[in-house]
């Protein structure tokens, strides 16, 4: 759950999200396009100004400054006049005088005497004075043009009489009728689609920050360090490929590997540096034999094990990639091997160590698969054959590698803490929540076994980096230069000999 927010962190946020923002904002904008096109009804205005003479004879006024000012005076009553039932009732009358009873539905309501509400009436008019003047203006607003402007017109026809039966003093005068204007006064398109679009915004937004305020998973390598006070070995960003899914090979799983074609250069650089991290932090250890785990299935953990085995294995070092995953195996689909031999069959022993394990997958690589799926996978792992075979091992390789279970799920991971120099847990960015990872960290110490640390695996993180927006089957290159170096860049197929100097086209640290 996120309590503070700093600007940084909102505009991370809206970022991260711009094309879901961005397509809620176009969708507002269409339905207040369409409601304001296609639903809401057209309305129309006229309008007509009424002139209050508190006497009917100039020649008669002994001060018309003074009948100005009485003029003035009276505007408000008469106000009051024009508002009351018994005119609303008259103008009705005349609206059904000269309209139809389907016309005058669509903006009044009929009362079971066949006679317009006046409530409604009144509803559909506006009548204010004017500042500082002896002017009333009334406005009408209806759903046809012809009716709109018809009810100013039958207003003052009418207010002469009920003024003059009201007040005794004064008149009511105009100077023209009221117009039919044809253009509606509402709705207005342009201004609902700018308000839908607002909507849209505002609401895609508000979700946004409320499932964000309300989100236990992972996604801070930071956060992650500090509560579980252990180091986060490296991060890994979100890497997807249209070529590696779903096929029938690995049986709809998505795996991919550093030495497959095409990967970015970013990928690599991640794996590189959880290398150079899990060297320094296996340098103190006795046994250079380290798991890999996660909290649930899904996390990522074969795809981890078996890059980071890679990554070693192209420093140089002796590595021994072991399947200890006996229940779901998944690095001979990975590296597409027979596993009709493999762990179980070593710790049972069927078979030679050596004979279990696949030599040279690639250089510096050797890979022992599950083998056969065991009743008692946990077992076997707690076993003293399996420390024995672990230590038997651990003297022909530099590091060995266990690709194990779930911890939240089974105790497979658990039986090996006295055999291996610790664990490290593959956190899910996004999916992995801090009950997760806090229910394994205690049984992790319950196990006693030691948290070496943790991978942040499947990190979203826009990329901006020329390196990864390469064309198709391009190639990084370093190539010796005496004057500066390194130099670098990118080529098209198989690089020429200048390219490569004093370099080997398969060492894996000068060319990805």
């Amino acid at each position: 759950m996120n309590e503070n927010y700093s600007i940084k962190d909102i505009i991370t946020l809206l970022l991260n999200h711009i094309l879901v923002i961005i397509v809620f904002s176009v969708v507002g904008a269409a339905a207040g396009y369409a409601v304001s096109k296609y639903v809401l009804p057209k309305k129309y205005s006229s309008h007509i100004t009424m002139y209050v003479q508190s006497y009917t004879d100039i020649s008669e006024s002994a001060d018309y400054i003074n009948n100005i000012s009485n003029s003035k005076q009276l505007v408000n009553t008469y106000i009051e006049v024009l508002k009351d039932d018994a005119v609303m009732i008259a103008v009705g009358d005349k609206l059904q005088a000269k309209f139809d009873e389907s016309t005058l539905a669509e903006s009044f309501i009929i009362t079971s005497e066949n006679k317009l509400l006046p409530a409604s009436i009144k509803s559909c008019l506006a009548i204010s004075s004017i500042s500082d003047t002896s002017a009333i203006n009334v406005t009408a607003t209806a759903k046809n043009a012809e009716i709109a402007a018809f009810m100013c017109n039958a207003l003052t026809s009418v207010s002469q009489k009920y003024v003059k039966e009201a007040v005794g003093v004064g008149s009511i005068n105009t100077i023209d009728t009221a117009k039919v204007y044809t253009n509606p006064i509402s709705p207005s398109t342009p201004k609902n689609t700018m308000v839908g679009g607002a909507a849209g915004f505002m609401l895609i937004v508000f979700v946004l920050f409320v499932l964000d305020f309300f989100d236990k998973t992972i996604k801070d390598p930071e956060d992650l360090m500090n509560r579980y006070k252990k180091a986060v070995i490296g991060e890994v960003e979100q890497f997807d490929d249209a070529k590696k899914k779903m096929n029938w090979y690995t049986g709809g799983e998505v795996y991919f590997k550093l030495t497959d074609e095409d990967i970015p250069f970013n990928i690599v650089e991640n794996y590189k540096s959880i290398r150079m991290n899990v060297t320094f932090s296996l340098t103190a250890k006795e046994k250079n034999i380290f798991a890999v785990s996660s909290a649930n299935p899904g996390d990522g953990v074969s795809t981890t094990a078996a890059n980071i085995a890679i990554a070693l294995a192209q420093s140089e070092s002796k590595v021994l990639l072991i399947d200890a995953d006996m229940r779901k195996p998944s690095q001979n689909n990975i590296f597409r091997l027979p596993n009709h031999t493999g762990l179980s069959a070593a710790i049972a022993r069927m078979q030679s160590p050596d004979e279990c394990i696949v030599k040279n997958v690639m250089e510096n690589l050797d890979v022992m698969t599950s083998g056969h799926i065991p009743p008692n996978p946990s077992e076997l792992l707690g076993s003293e054959q399996m420390a024995h075979l672990l230590d038997e091992l651990s003297s022909k390789y530099s590091y060995i590698i266990l690709d194990t279970p779930p911890v939240n799920v089974v105790s497979d991971a658990m039986e090996l803490a006295m055999s291996v120099s610790g664990i490290i847990m593959v956190v899910r960015y996004g999916v992995t929540t801090d009950e997760d990872l806090t229910t394994a960290f205690k049984r992790l110490e319950s196990a006693k076994m030691n948290l070496l640390g943790y991978i942040l695996n499947g990190i979203k993180r826009k990329q901006h980096s020329s390196y990864v927006q390469q064309k198709k089957r391009k190639k990084y290159y370093y190539r010796k230069s005496s004057e500066n170096g390194y130099a670098h860049g990118y080529y098209a197929g198989r690089p020429s000999a200048d390219l490569h100097d004093n370099q080997s086209d398969t060492d894996p640290d000068i060319r990805i």
